[in-house]
């Protein structure tokens, strides 16, 4: 068989005179290897993964192996594959993971850069499979992974959609769960179940496994920020959308420490306020608000302390509460809303500079407004409330763009 092949043919000469390069056509000769029927098709050699484990990590490293091993323990005689989604660990996590992925085809990474948070990992992760179900399990081995060949074994049947393990059902044991944790956790499934309806023991459950099929068609109204994933899942699936709970014991974390923390509770406020808005407030600017009522009462706090213990005029009272609740909010956003481009050192400095520029015109109107309404009904909780009401929605605008901007 002859291969037509373009070679740019070299010139000798050069400078401003030199010929343009010339092409030329070389024919190569070489034989078409035979089909040879006992050679085994690709078809026959990989088998397609029916399940996708997806984990996110972040510092992970020592769990990784150790999560590769039970995975496979547990999904003996199952096609499965399992995807290690890194939001750029420090620790090397993404590096193991491919390590192992080298050795083991079934083992694959997604390394992150410049972008974090858990839901989005795991959205990512599972819009990253083509095995018709997907499971999502933490890496820092609480989670029984021997509870996935159940859940698939249900899924299996066709009678449900998506199965969650949870920790509060039947034989189930929340062991592992702090006392904190477990409360806030208590108190956000109660929440979900009395503002939005859902049902379920567990909403705030992080292990859980779906058909492929209804990710692909809610994933575009999905959130990438915060933890709960699937709290976002649960209020998003169409109707009919056929769910199972099944027990399991909730491990103590063996490596490592936990990335929750009390941070994750306005997380689930913020996408509790955006879902009952069905949608129409982005979850962002739902944990922008929360901040900012936060920050009222940091600026009523302070603005009666100031009234009344230090015996400032309302004016200087009213100035001093403005600067410290701006910047309470600041590093409260900072650490919360904005926890994927979080500012540190330096920047964060800076970006507190900027939070102020940025604020100091919505705080001259506070200012005015509140000493205008102090004057004429010397309410001090009513004028302070609506002169930190004034610059709320400016704030969010221009920090999303000028503090925390990607």
């Amino acid at each position: 068989m002859q291969t037509a092949v373009l070679v740019r043919q070299q010139d000798s000469t050069s400078g401003p005179k030199a010929p343009p390069p010339q092409f030329i056509f070389v024919k190569v000769h070489h034989r078409m290897a035979r089909a040879d029927a006992s050679a085994p098709s690709l078809a026959a050699v990989a088998i397609a993964p029916e399940l996708t484990v997806v984990v996110p990590t972040f510092n992970e490293r020592a769990n990784v192996p150790i999560v590769v091993e039970r995975v496979a323990g547990a999904l003996a005689g199952i096609a499965w594959e399992i995807v290690f989604v890194d939001d750029d660990s420090a620790d090397g996590t993404a590096a193991t993971a491919k390590a192992l992925g080298d050795r083991d085809a079934r083992v694959r990474c997604i390394r992150r850069v410049g972008r974090r948070g858990l839901a989005g990992a795991c959205i990512e992760g599972m819009l990253a499979s083509s095995a018709p179900f997907v499971a999502v399990m933490d890496a820092d081995l609480q989670h029984d992974e021997v509870l996935l060949g159940e859940m698939l074994a249900r899924l299996r049947t066709g009678r449900y959609d998506l199965v969650v393990g949870s920790r509060y059902l039947g034989d189930s044991d929340p062991d592992g769960l702090s006392r904190p944790r477990l409360v806030s956790s208590r108190l956000a499934g109660m929440l979900w179940r009395r503002f939005l309806g859902i049902e379920i023991s567990d909403p705030m459950s992080g292990f859980f496994m779906l058909r492929r099929e209804l990710v692909e068609t809610i994933a575009p109204r999905l959130s990438t920020q915060g933890f709960k994933i699937l709290a976002d899942i649960l209020a998003l699936m169409p109707g009919g959308t056929r769910v199972c709970e099944l027990p399991y014991r909730f491990r103590a974390r063996l490596h490592g420490t936990s990335k929750l923390d009390s941070q994750v509770a306005l997380d689930f406020l913020g996408l509790l306020v955006s879902k009952l808005a069905r949608n129409a407030i982005p979850v962002r600017f739902a944990s922008f608000l929360l901040v900012g009522a936060s920050g009222v009462v940091v600026h009523l706090l302070a603005l009666k302390a100031a009234l009344s213990l230090l015996g400032f005029s309302f004016a200087v009272a009213q100035t001093l509460a403005t600067l410290i609740a701006m910047t309470s909010n600041f590093f409260l956003n900072n650490a919360i809303t904005y926890r994927d481009q979080r500012l540190t050192g330096a920047a964060a400095l800076k970006g507190l500079i900027i939070f102020y520029a940025i604020c100091a015109i919505g705080a001259v109107s506070n200012i005015g407004v509140a000493t205008w309404l102090y004057s004429n009904r010397p309410v001090w909780w009513l004028a302070g409330l609506l002169g930190s009401l004034v610059g709320a929605v400016w704030n969010y605008a221009m920090s999303s763009t000028l503090v925390w901007r990607r």
